[in-house]
């Protein structure tokens, strides 16, 4: 009896270990990612998960358009974006 109970703490601990570290943090940066996304304007210097720096032209609802030249435009999901160059 005494060693089953042992062996719930255990499985219990090893659960809230892998909460605490893994799970937790990501969701913190999803939502994090999430508020700058929703967030973003015209004229912010953004990079692209993909290494494009450009600045954000116009906005729709789940795209935007990202000025990279003179003349040049292209068109991205929100989710695309991986940060705002300050």
């Amino acid at each position: 009896m005494n060693s089953m109970v042992w062996t719930i703490i255990y499985f219990v601990a090893i659960i809230a270990i892998i909460y605490f570290l893994l799970i937790r943090p990501q969701k913190k940066r999803t939502k994090q990612h999430n508020d700058m996304v929703n967030n973003l304007t015209i004229g912010v210097e953004v990079v692209s998960i993909g290494g494009i720096h450009g600045e954000v032209s116009r906005i729709k609802d789940d795209t935007i358009w990202m000025k990279v030249s003179n003349n040049v435009e292209i068109e991205l999901e929100k989710s695309a974006i991986g940060r705002i160059v300050s």
